[in-house]
């Protein structure tokens, strides 16, 4: 039994690490390009973990190029792990795996295929959540799950945090998995269509904050796409781009303004006014360092 990863991101290496752990021969590694990588939150340049374990890698800037479509057919691996990868790979792809392509997902397929989904769930809310390897056929996240794994998003946990929950389940899923595999008692079980939900896509301007929602909404922005991602904005005074990595919750019991208005600053941290509480905002950063003054305003820009 062999195997060959495509991917661009950190559970794309924990795949391939996995992967050599369970002693599966890997013929082949499929890097994104760093150089276009720009849209990708998290990068990993896993080609440089596969030539540090001498293993043969290469990489590419779109996965259903034909010279990488030809190569994937000529090498006929076993299985093709596409990992952490936003293109939808072809059908001639699918047909290179000789036992199928394997995808991974951040939620408890079938509920929430799509995209940003570790963004959208904490947008949601979602605490119990679980990861999710499955083949992959030529729908959307919805070939037959091989396992899945749960893992915890607490209230107050951001992108970073939730990703080293999310990688950790990840680890424990592959290790049950790739043991069932090489014991060849892998048992796909078909998703329930009734039970499935879509997330479309975002973009970095969907992190615009739209300070006349409840302050609970806006907390979920900030948590949610910070770093890795791109992060919660707005403009001060509705011309410059101030990004919002850390906030915090805080009653309001002083002040009365307009959402979206500097109540008050001090070293390192700043409350804005939202329509049902304070916002603090501890670790933040401006385009051209412009100093906070309360009173000013965040907003949408113009």
């Amino acid at each position: 039994m062999n195997a060959i990863v495509i991917g661009s991101v950190v559970s794309s290496r924990i795949v391939l690490e996995e992967l050599i752990l369970a002693g599966i021969p890997v013929l082949k590694v499929f890097s994104l390009d760093e150089q276009y990588s720009g849209n990708v939150s998290g990068y990993d340049p896993i080609h440089k973990t596969a030539e540090q374990h001498g293993i043969p890698a290469s990489t590419f800037q779109k996965i259903n190029d034909p010279s990488c479509v030809e190569e994937l057919e000529r090498l006929s691996a076993d299985y093709i792990f596409v990992v952490g990868l936003s293109q939808i790979v072809g059908s001639r792809i699918i047909r290179a795996a000789q036992k199928g392509v394997i995808g991974f997902h951040p939620t408890a397929l079938p509920r929430y295929r799509g995209r940003a989904a570790m963004v959208w769930q904490v947008l949601l809310g979602v605490t119990d959540a679980k990861c999710t390897l499955f083949f992959i056929d030529e729908g959307m996240d919805s070939g037959p799950i091989l396992g899945q794994e749960p893992y915890r998003i607490g209230e107050e946990d951001y992108a970073s945090d939730i990703e080293k929950s999310l990688c950790a389940a990840l680890r424990k899923l592959c290790r049950r998995v790739f043991g069932e595999m090489k014991a060849g008692a892998l048992h796909p079980e078909a998703q329930d269509e009734s039970q499935a939900t879509y997330l479309l896509k975002r973009t970095p301007e969907d992190g615009e904050i739209d300070w006349d929602q409840p302050t609970e909404d806006i907390y979920r922005l900030i948590r949610g796409t910070s770093r890795p991602y791109p992060g919660a904005f707005s403009y001060y005074d509705g011309q410059e781009k101030l990004i919002i990595w850390h906030a915090g919750r805080m009653e309001n019991t002083r002040y009365i303004g307009r959402p979206g208005q500097i109540a008050e600053v001090r070293e390192g941290s700043f409350d804005v006014l939202c329509k049902d509480g304070l916002l603090r905002v501890d670790e933040y950063e401006t385009e051209g360092g412009r100093r906070i003054v309360a009173g000013h305003r965040l907003k949408a820009k113009g």
